[in-house]
């Protein structure tokens, strides 16, 4: 049982238990095939493959540089997040020292205006004390100078009606009713 295929301007004949019949056009054939396809695997090597593993390795350094770079960066930012926060914790601190100080400083000027206010009040009363006493002065001094009137009209009328003494002890009660006993005993 043979069997005839064709291909091409070749025909292949099969013969039981082989699959192609080789000749030497075919032998030839296929050692020149082989050197056409190393020829053309140097070829794309050196033009294609060759500048595609450049490209790929160049992308391949660049991604690692990015992913050390990011790294570094996050390093970095992570070190800033911890500057700012201890910055702030300072801050923090800080305020409360400020607020602390004006808190002290209020108390302090608030002491400071009691004491005046009080000191105020002291010379007020002060003042107070000598204008009364300034007034109780005055007051004993037209008292006097009104006893001394009193007296020398008593006197005048004494003289004027030369009365015994017992018209005269009248005279002065009558004198002293007329200013007033409590003005006179409160001297």
């Amino acid at each position: 049982m043979n069997m005839l295929f064709e291909l091409g301007s070749q025909s292949m004949l099969l013969t039981e238990g082989h699959i192609f019949e080789l000749n030497a056009q075919l032998i030839n054939d296929i050692i020149f095939q082989g050197i056409a396809i190393f020829i053309l695997f140097f070829f794309l090597s050196k033009v294609l493959f060759e500048p595609v593993r450049k490209v790929l390795e160049n992308r391949t350094e660049k991604i690692k540089n990015d992913i050390e770079d990011a790294a570094k960066d996050k390093e970095d930012a992570a070190a800033l997040k911890a500057e700012y926060d201890e910055k702030l914790k300072s801050i923090d601190k800080e305020k409360e020292e400020i607020l602390a100080n004006a808190r002290k400083k209020a108390q302090k000027r608030e002491a400071e205006i009691v004491e005046e206010a009080n000191a105020e009040a002291d010379r007020i009363l002060s003042r107070a004390s000598q204008e009364i006493a300034l007034e109780k002065s005055k007051v004993s001094d037209e008292m006097r100078k009104e006893i001394v009137r009193v007296a020398t009209a008593m006197a005048a009328k004494i003289i004027e009606q030369q009365i015994d003494e017992s018209k005269q002890d009248a005279l002065i009660e009558d004198t002293l009713k007329e200013m007033g006993g409590s003005t006179w005993l409160s001297r």
